[in-house]
């Protein structure tokens, strides 16, 4: 095992005079050689550290930063926003080190996926390789998804980044989801929580409200470098998890990519954000890519670039493409008597509920980013009078389903304004019902009586086995991890009055809401 060298705490110069910190991790010898490097707003040491220490065991240096406003760099944290141009003076003062060896790769999860992205179109030639994990190009899909704001998520972070910073350290991460659902069950107006969870108004939190009438804004555009993903010429590997806030949002770089005729790795396990499980596999995918990328040794990689965890079977697959090739669509329909399936429905009246805002329809699991998101059983949430469950026949052979899933739903409310919230599930023979995927979308004024609602629900790779059934929810809230919807169409950050919502789902002939699978021939 190599011998590593560390020198802390190394200022590095910003263009506008603040000086960030960095760790710089120094193979035996010190000599020139590439280089990986890492921007986190989460600290340089603990698992950070490690990771660097295993690349530089490796032969290569790492260089661990802490963005501007946290342990010790200065300037205050915006952020997402200043990502693009510390990024790039960061890659700037690596090439002036004596032990630069005239290459360099990316890594890190999350916001330090986040980071690469911001640099990446832009970072020149000697970019050769990038290794992100649970990450995407831009967040704020995942902070409104389907147009509703990601209470939980948003939250959650931003207590957990001041925690971080002033009050709690190392134990943010368990206190912050502790004290962000302490806020959520106070019944406060969404722009007063963080008073609730850090005791003062959070600054990019605020901003989150703020911006969600406008997404396409110039607030976020300036934070949103997915249009650049197909330009980036370094070597791409991505590893995301069935369970994570951001996996949608990862295959679309991945597919952004692969229109531009790159050829990016991907790897989907069964796991969530903050995962401990995926931190092997990180630290065993991102060694021999860079090893391939920056050392000319590709011996360790794999011959498929895709490689899936297909839950239900319990195993990993290995694919040229995603989506996997043989995949059709197959539409499951809603029927009457709340029925699920393949065949189209007759004709019969719409299910109805009533959605309070004031109660809202709470979530049992999905993904959020500091909670554990497994699957869970759902048969508490089935109970409810605002939930419509719809159920198939056990199936006769087991039916495996591996890509995009997405909803078509035929709505009709009492306000125009109201989510709609799509679950899918696996029914177990002993009745247990186990979220599988799910997704929302948040609608206003239309001139439409009956609405045609489509919604993208999160991507799957899933065995309904023989004897189970699957289930499709239809709801109008998922709260906490998205806000409550008032019914009055006002600002998110305001309080104010709260307006039940009549709920009516058609299913028949004309009007035919259903669930679009990504159905696929079984293996084994």
């Amino acid at each position: 095992m190599r011998r590593v060298r560390l020198e802390r705490d190394l200022p590095v110069p910003m263009a506008d005079g603040v000086s960030l910190l960095a760790d710089h991790y120094a193979p035996a010898g010190g000599r020139p050689a590439p280089v990986v490097l890492m921007r986190s707003p989460y600290g340089r040491r603990g698992l950070f550290g490690l990771f660097a220490r295993g690349f530089a065991r490796q032969g290569m240096h790492a260089v661990i930063q802490s963005c501007r406003g946290g342990f010790g760099s200065g300037g205050l944290l915006d952020p997402l926003g200043d990502e693009h141009d510390d990024g790039l003076a960061t890659v700037e003062w690596l090439r002036r080190q004596p032990w630069y060896g005239g290459s360099f790769a990316m890594f890190g999860p999350s916001y330090l996926g986040y980071t690469q992205w911001a640099i990446a179109p832009y970072a020149g030639p000697d970019l050769k390789a990038m290794a992100t994990q649970i990450t995407a190009s831009q967040f704020r899909d995942a902070a409104y998804v389907g147009g509703a704001f990601a209470l939980e998520s948003a939250l959650s972070w931003t207590t957990l980044t001041d925690g971080m910073l002033r009050r709690f350290g190392g134990t943010a991460m368990w206190t912050a989801p502790r004290l962000t659902r302490k806020a959520v069950l106070t019944g406060r107006p969404v722009a007063e929580l963080d008073l609730v969870s850090a005791g003062r108004p959070l600054r990019f939190f605020q901003d989150l409200v703020t911006h969600h009438a406008d997404p396409a804004g110039p607030y976020w555009s300036r934070r949103d470098f997915s249009p650049k993903v197909g330009e980036v010429d370094a070597a791409v590997t991505m590893l995301g998890g069935w369970y994570d806030v951001f996996l949608p949002w990862q295959l679309k770089d991945y597919a952004a990519m692969r229109a531009a005729g790159r050829r990016p790795y991907l790897t989907i396990g069964p796991w969530y954000h903050i995962d401990r499980r995926h931190a092997w596999p990180t630290m065993v995918e991102a060694s021999a890519w860079f090893r391939a990328h920056l050392l000319g040794d590709p011996s360790r990689l794999r011959p498929d670039p895709v490689r899936l965890y297909v839950t239900g079977a319990e195993e990993w697959r290995d694919y040229p493409d995603w989506p996997v090739p043989g995949v059709r669509e197959r539409r499951w329909h809603l029927q009457h008597g709340f029925g699920l399936g393949v065949e189209g429905p007759r004709e019969a009246g719409p299910d109805r509920f009533r959605y309070h805002p004031g109660h809202p329809t709470p979530i049992i699991g999905g993904p959020t980013l500091l909670s554990d998101s497994r699957p869970r059983d759902q048969r508490r949430l089935e109970q409810r009078r605002d939930v419509l469950v719809y159920s198939s026949p056990a199936l006769a052979s087991d039916v495996e389903m591996i890509g995009p899933v997405r909803a078509e739903m035929f709505v009709r409310s009492s306000t125009p304004y109201v989510d709609v919230v799509v679950r899918v599930c696996d029914v177990w023979p002993d009745g247990r019902s186990f979220n599988v995927c799910e997704g929302v979308r948040r609608l206003g004024p239309s001139a439409d009586d009956v609405r045609r609602v489509e919604l993208d629900l999160w991507p799957i790779a899933h065995r309904f086995r023989r004897g189970h059934r699957i289930r499709v929810h239809v709801a109008a809230g998922a709260y906490p991890t998205i806000a409550r919807n008032p019914g009055t169409g006002d600002p998110l950050g305001a309080g104010g009055p709260m307006v039940p919502n009549d709920v009516e789902v058609f299913h028949s002939p004309d009007l035919p809401s259903a669930v679009v699978f990504p159905l696929c021939a079984p293996r084994g």
